[in-house]
């Protein structure tokens, strides 16, 4: 059984107020632009994405975004 914490009315020192440094919702969101296109993908690499992404709960469209993704990303600096 885990142990109670038990409060005090004791003074709790100096205090001091600080600062709100969160970014408000609106900067959170980081918006790329994106392009829609059509690509022919084999049966068996669709297959392999879909039952991934149930696994983990995902879209298995924002998975093959997501290597792609890295895959540009990793290539495009070294060129």
């Amino acid at each position: 059984m885990k142990k109670k914490i038990k409060y005090s009315d004791e003074p709790m020192g100096d205090l001091r107020v600080v600062r709100d440094f969160l970014p408000p919702p609106d900067q959170l969101v980081l918006k790329e632009e994106n392009v829609k296109v059509t690509i022919a993908l084999r049966k068996s690499s669709i297959d392999f994405f879909k039952k991934e992404a149930q696994k983990h709960n995902t879209s298995y469209q924002k998975m093959i975004r997501q290597v792609i993704d890295w895959y540009a990303s990793r290539y495009k600096k070294s060129a």
